[in-house]
């Protein structure tokens, strides 16, 4: 759910950060590698969409340096190479995808989905648990087919905790995959949301619990 962009180009990288903030996604640009690197030593973040032509250390280091450390962060480079053989560098150093400039956002964002699946350990863009599903494209939930009125932090709570189904999430954790470092969210605010997401799940034979100290599970609901 949260995305490093790491583009120079004051113009494109706004227009990525709009395009994609839009989609719901929480969104931190860099404008250089070494501050890429040392961004990416946090594990908050779902994707890294990287620029080859940086200053001061290009996106090519930036790669092999994310890489030593073992981290499998999805990686899709833009850039405005063409040649095959930077294509080849690219991916034999650990991207995920290549994509050249220009490019169509639809296309951007499609392959951005994809990528976050991947990530999350699953390729299918619907989750379905029960008489639940979640359509990641469209974040859109519904139950027995009917619509969920969610707010788009609800649903991105509720994206977070169906990709670890049966497994504690922190509040710590939810901020980190929600909001960019420039959003002053507050842990109560997930309180909120996680609140407001127990009610609307009524019905849906899935339930929100609380395991105080550590965090939120969501599950099938107890009989």
């Amino acid at each position: 759910m949260r995305i490093l962009i790491a583009e120079d180009d004051t113009a494109l990288c706004e227009a990525l950060r709009f395009s994609l903030t839009q989609a719901g996604y929480a969104v931190d640009p860099v404008d250089n590698g070494l501050a890429a690197d040392e961004a990416l030593k946090s594990d908050g973040f779902g994707l890294l969409i990287l620029d080859l032509g940086l200053p001061r250390i290009d996106g090519f280091e930036v790669l092999r340096r994310l890489r030593k450390r073992n981290t499998t962060l999805p990686v899709l480079i833009l850039s405005g190479r063409e040649r095959p053989e930077d294509k080849v560098t690219g991916l034999d150093l650990g991207a995920d995808d290549y994509l050249v400039k220009p490019f169509a956002l639809n296309e951007l964002q499609a392959r951005v989905r994809a990528l976050m699946r991947r990530g999350a350990g699953s390729a299918a863009p619907t989750l379905q648990y029960g008489r639940l599903s979640y359509d990641s494209v469209s974040r859109i939930a519904s139950v027995d087919g009917a619509p969920l009125p969610l707010s788009l932090h609800e649903a991105g709570v509720l994206e977070v905790l169906l990709r670890r189904f049966g497994r504690i999430v922190s509040k710590e954790q939810l901020v980190e995959q929600l909001y960019s470092y420039d959003q002053g969210v507050t842990l109560n605010a997930i309180e909120v949301y996680v609140h407001r997401l127990r009610k609307k799940l009524a019905g849906s034979a899935l339930q929100v619990s609380t395991h105080y100290g550590r965090g939120y599970l969501i599950d099938h609901h107890a009989p």
